[in-house]
């Protein structure tokens, strides 16, 4: 059934998942604070608002994709002031767990059902639809936010009950983040013993070695055409995206009680990632600086490697 939806968060992930939806029928309207965003969106078949409030105004479903968890707090707070009891409220930022449940909390006063349901599958993931959404929230509220999901993504999960979907997210992401580091460090120790990537991918790739990072996302050229590292490390999922996420697990682990040593250390890494200016590439481009210094000369053709 087509609903009316207004969606507030326009930019590289936001964008697409609005279009998605108007692909699917519905009735969007939308709004974003930069201008190159509306732009695109009304390109998209999107109507674009003069404001969040005015974008929510007469939505069945609101959607937000919104920085942090202090922005998602602040436009809820407002929605929850305007828009009538009975409008489905979901969140797809990636924000910390109590941000998500202040924000369901926020919801629940106005007698609003909320879904916070952030995403996997980055930007291209984004544009074809083919995203992962990790859902928290009541049940009845989950069913009503499932088809519009599913016409934004893939695979869609109920995880549990208000801030499930973003510990899921943020669990998720910690696990690609240590991951990845794994996977770069085997072949800078390939590289120094003479190893060809092409040759550790095919051991690694159908041994116990085998993971996402490597298989979907080898950080080095060649064995993987699709990846970033076959696009000079253009993102992608950007490494600064990777830091938040993990400091996001750290905050959360050190709330709950948790030993998370490794992501600790996968953090640490990422952080020095950043300062040294790379905070826009892609994560797996990290290889490059685990290996001491920049990529080697043949990086770039190392397709035959």
């Amino acid at each position: 059934m087509a609903q009316t939806i207004g969606f507030i968060g326009l930019g590289n992930m936001g964008g697409p998942m609005a279009a998605n939806l108007a692909k699917a029928g519905h009735t969007v309207r939308g709004f974003d604070l930069v201008a190159a965003s509306l732009d695109a969106a009304r390109g998209a078949g999107i109507a674009v608002a003069g404001s969040a409030l005015e974008a929510a105004d007469g939505a069945d479903v609101v959607v937000t994709m919104l920085p942090a968890g202090r922005h998602v707090v602040e436009v809820w707070t407002a929605l929850c002031e305007r828009v009538p009891a009975g409008t489905l409220l979901i969140d797809s930022s990636t924000v910390d767990v109590q941000s998500a449940r202040r924000a369901h909390a926020l919801a629940e006063a106005r007698g609003c059902p909320a879904i916070d349901a952030p995403v996997s599958g980055g930007t291209g993931g984004a544009r074809a639809g083919t995203l992962t959404f990790m859902a928290g929230g009541t049940a009845e509220a989950f069913s009503r936010a499932e088809p519009l999901l599913k016409a934004m993504g893939k695979s869609v999960f109920h995880c549990g009950a208000a801030g499930a979907g973003q510990a899921a997210k943020i669990c998720n992401n910690m696990i690609l983040g240590i991951s990845m580091i794994g996977v770069c460090e085997a072949f800078a120790l390939g590289e120094k013993l003479g190893l060809s990537r092409q040759a550790l991918f095919d051991v690694a790739s159908v041994s116990s070695g085998q993971c996402w990072s490597l298989t979907s996302y080898c950080p080095v050229p060649g064995p993987v055409p699709a990846s970033p590292a076959n696009n000079g490390y253009r993102p992608g999922f950007a490494a600064s995206l990777m830091l938040k996420d993990l400091r996001l697990a750290q905050s959360a682990a050190a709330t709950a009680g948790a030993a998370t040593p490794l992501g600790a250390e996968a953090a640490q890494l990422y952080a020095l990632f950043e300062a040294l200016g790379h905070g826009g590439e892609d994560f797996s481009g990290i290889i490059r600086m685990l290996r001491g210094g920049e990529a080697p000369a043949a990086e770039e053709t190392a397709a035959s490697a």
